[in-house]
């Protein structure tokens, strides 16, 4: 293997690369109010019962709203609702119904008030499992209660945030399953 000469790079841009998964639509209900938000940090934390962590910044619009209401859904999109993706990251549920704007369906959940969107391929509807970080880092642990994802595609095209208004697409599978050794796990 060839190695490249590196430059340095200013730590704001770090996230260029570690961005930790797809761009999700957090849905979030509390009152008479429903809202959508565009979020690229979250992070899977434990598996069984699974655990999210979410960054949702103070000045957001849907920051009160989950807080108060201790519930949200994580609604993974795909490439074909990137148009969507980036004009709900760039307007305030605060100023307009992010559901109509974009025409999206709103869809009864399960076990949240929270609103499902029809149009994501998968739906994670999470109940606040842990705010302990919130005050000071704005950072939100959930539990998912219930989880539904499309039959198809198996593996969609989902996208990934790099800053700037640029993402890239995740889609090509690469299988080392014949060499995966759970057994092996550290």
């Amino acid at each position: 293997m060839r190695t490249q000469k590196k430059s340095t790079l200013p730590s704001r841009e770090v996230r260029r690369y570690l961005e930790p998964g797809p761009i999700v639509l957090v849905s979030s209900h509390y009152g008479t109010k429903n809202n959508i938000m565009t979020l690229g940090w979250h992070t899977m934390l434990d598996f069984s019962p699974a655990l999210v962590g979410l960054v949702i910044s103070s000045a957001n619009y849907s920051f009160e709203l989950v807080r108060k209401s201790r519930e949200c859904v994580i609604n993974l999109p795909t490439t074909a609702l990137t148009n969507q993706v980036v004009g709900i990251g760039n307007t305030s549920g605060a100023a307009i119904d992010k559901f109509a704007q974009f025409g999206l369906t709103a869809e009864k959940s399960a076990k949240v008030g929270a609103p499902r969107i029809r149009e994501c391929h998968a739906n994670f509807e999470c109940r606040l499992h842990d705010d302990a970080l919130v005050e000071r880092y704005n950072f939100f642990i959930f539990e998912v209660v219930h989880a539904q994802v499309a039959a198809s595609p198996r593996h969609p095209q989902t996208l990934h945030y790099t800053g700037n208004g640029i993402f890239m697409v995740a889609g090509k599978i690469i299988s080392r399953r014949a060499m995966f050794r759970p057994d092996m796990l550290d």
